[in-house]
């Protein structure tokens, strides 16, 4: 089941998505030296708390039995578009449509919210995700390299 993120999830959102981010980080050899902004390490409770207090980014997970195992942000950037925020799957759930139904649902709300456009960004390096990405409809849009990071950023986007 897919619903809105509670209060005394914080600390269980910050675990999902770390433990996601850091399998990335391992394949890629990010680490807290080398990308020290990298999500697998720079999320903690204060991080998503601002997400949603000081950013007003709706939050939502996929539960199984009252176990949160994916999980999402909306961050509203502009009028008419929206940003995909940390969407990921526990490592063991993955390849079990989680990932398809948090998409799916974001898209979904999205629309409801009055977006007309959804942007992310990825690690530009990570193929197999911009793939999964651009098999839901996302085109590649362009890339930025920054200092803070020893990986290149992709953005995707999606007309809904």
């Amino acid at each position: 089941m897919i619903r809105e993120i509670k209060d005394n999830e914080i600390r269980s959102c910050v675990s999902v998505i770390r433990q996601s981010f850091k399998t990335v980080a391992d394949e890629f050899g990010f680490t807290e030296e080398n990308a020290p902004l990298f999500t697998a390490f720079a999320t903690d409770e204060a991080k998503v708390l601002k997400w949603r207090d000081e950013q007003h980014r709706p939050m939502f997970g996929y539960f199984e039995n009252d176990v949160l195992e994916g999980y999402y942000n909306l961050a509203l950037t502009t009028e008419g578009e929206c940003e995909l925020g940390s969407l990921c799957v526990l490592p063991d759930k993955r390849h079990s449509g989680i990932g398809d139904a948090l998409l799916k649902d974001a898209v979904s709300r999205a629309k409801v919210l009055g977006f007309g456009k959804m942007k992310l960004s990825i690690v530009e390096e990570n193929k197999v995700l911009r793939k999964w990405y651009e098999d839901h409809g996302f085109v590649h849009v362009g890339t930025k390299k920054f200092d803070f990071f020893s990986f290149t950023c992709g953005y995707l986007e999606k007309d809904l």
